[in-house]
């Protein structure tokens, strides 16, 4: 059975309110030319460098105005829609990446938090240490969508194989990878890393990205990807 999936690619700023209304315009667009499951990037709601303001603003699922505002919008546009990631308060003093699929009628389907995060020092100098600031995930997830097996990972999750592994082996057929990707590890190991997960497990890969110029000074790589089974790019996005 065939459908039609939709990637968004946006660049989120440091208000939840605007994010929020340009990821749900984009959302509402691609409904309106067919799509039946639309998916977001990662970090949907918020992109904020200062972690003492994002751990001030961030709320619970329960509280989130974007959760409810995402549950209201697919449940009025009658899609799946997997939201790439949120920053959301979780149990400790720390946040979760979460990333929620929305059934048509609204409710949550499918919840995943991200299992590992991005501890890394890059060439250029930037420093990214995801830990201080965030839980980390502690299973895998796969939630069963009318056309396909939908199996849910986030950004950094990309280059650990044996994650991948185990969505194919528990029976996969779509993998959403929603990302942050830098600009120097996105121009040198974006497209390869999505292709070899798509081509190893034998799954359809959709990977949408934030992508272009934050207003805190943060660049992202975009290029969001639709990846084949065979490894074949699809459909792919440019920087902004």
């Amino acid at each position: 059975m065939s459908f039609k999936a939709a990637l968004v690619q946006m660049r989120s700023g440091r208000e939840m309110a605007r994010n929020l209304k340009n990821a749900s315009d984009m959302i509402r667009d691609a409904q309106s030319r067919g799509a039946q499951f639309v998916t977001t990037p990662e970090m949907t709601n918020i992109i904020e460098p200062d972690r003492d303001r994002l751990k001030a603003v961030a709320q619970s699922e329960d509280e989130d105005q974007s959760v409810r505002g995402f549950g209201l919008l697919a449940h009025s546009l009658g899609i799946w829609l997997n939201v790439g990631s949120l920053a959301l308060k979780g149990t400790s003093d720390k946040l979760v990446n979460r990333s929620l699929l929305f059934a048509p009628d609204g409710t949550i389907a499918a919840r995943y938090d991200k299992i590992h995060l991005f501890d890394v020092d890059l060439p250029n100098g930037e420093v990214w240490r995801e830990s201080h600031a965030y839980e980390t995930g502690g299973r895998v997830c796969l939630s069963r969508l009318p056309w396909a097996t939908l199996g849910m990972t986030i950004c950094y999750d990309v280059r650990f194989p044996e994650l991948y592994g185990e969505l194919g082996r528990q029976g996969a057929d779509i993998i959403t990878v929603p990302s942050a990707f830098t600009v120097p590890t996105g121009e040198a190991h974006w497209h390869v890393l999505l292709r070899a997960r798509a081509i190893e497990t034998g799954s359809f890969v959709l990977a949408a990205a934030q992508g272009g110029r934050h207003e805190s000074g943060r660049e992202t790589f975009g290029h969001s990807l639709a990846v084949s089974p065979w490894g074949e790019v699809i459909a792919e996005a440019g920087t902004e």
